[in-house]
């Protein structure tokens, strides 16, 4: 096995994407939930939702399982949660621009794949671009000096 490839395959890396997927399952669920109840008419208010139950979610099991942070002070608690948020709310908003514009430029809603609304299928895609912006902050900002330490 390509030594790069092993170095990918470590048990920081895997527990990102286990815990990733399970985010993600959460965001998707708490998605399709308030997008049905609206009668798929609130894409935006329903992304805006299944962001905030996801980041909880994903800041709890990130913090204790994919980088270990056993560090709970209050001071300590305080800057990985604002960072934690700041980095989200980065990457919230860039999929709420590009829904936004999937909406209401490309008319994604007006297509579909294999049934599946495009709508879902712009939520996927920019969801995983998503969660690759949230590795990258959460390992080299977010919980470095755990990481280091």
């Amino acid at each position: 096995m390509n030594k790069n490839f092993r170095d990918l395959l470590n048990r920081e890396t895997l527990s990102y994407l286990l815990f990733g997927v399970l985010t993600t399952i959460v965001n998707y669920i708490t998605f399709m939930g308030v997008f049905i109840l609206s009668n798929e008419s609130s894409a935006l208010v329903s992304n805006m939702v299944a962001f905030i139950v996801a980041t909880i979610f994903a800041y709890i099991t990130n913090k204790i399982w994919v980088f270990k942070s056993n560090r709970w002070s209050l001071d300590i608690l305080k800057v990985e949660i604002i960072t934690f948020l700041s980095a989200r709310i980065f990457s919230f908003i860039l999929e709420q621009v590009g829904l936004f514009i999937c909406i209401n430029v490309f008319k994604i809603e007006d297509y579909s794949f294999l049934g599946i609304n495009g709508v879902i299928i712009s939520k996927v895609v920019l969801s995983f671009i998503a969660v690759i912006i949230n590795y990258g902050l959460s390992k080299l900002f977010i919980f470095k000096e755990q990481i280091e330490g």
